[in-house]
């Protein structure tokens, strides 16, 4: 069971990766269309998904694939908003939002990790 869990982990961090690098060729070989305009933003935060989906199965766990999904969603909406291409009304609280649950959970991530000193 854990073997299955390890490829599934990797299988969707790579295709975070392929989101990330090759969002069009990615929609093109998974939908049979190239991915254009807001498609291309949406495909970025997916492919961050799963990466932190990836980080959350194996090896690390799932706060620390929160805290990596909290702090590089808040850094891809902080870019998307200064390039200014989209910008909905909710695209600066959304940024906010992840970037205090980036902290908070980094809190957390650090709480744990010296716990974890200790015992």
């Amino acid at each position: 069971m854990k073997e299955v869990l390890i490829f599934a982990a990797i299988a969707e961090a790579v295709t975070g990766l392929a989101l990330l690098a090759i969002p069009s060729l990615v929609g093109q070989l998974l939908l049979g269309q190239q991915l254009a305009g807001v498609a291309i933003p949406v495909a970025h935060v997916t492919g961050i998904a799963l990466i932190a989906l990836g980080i959350s199965c194996w090896p690390a766990g799932p706060l620390i694939g929160m805290f990596v999904y909290s702090s590089v969603v808040t850094l891809y909406l902080a870019y998307v908003g200064v390039a200014g291409e989209f910008s909905g009304a909710l695209l600066w609280p959304a940024a906010v939002v992840h970037a205090v649950l980036a902290v908070l959970l980094g809190r957390a991530v650090l709480a744990t990790e010296t716990k974890a000193r200790r015992d």
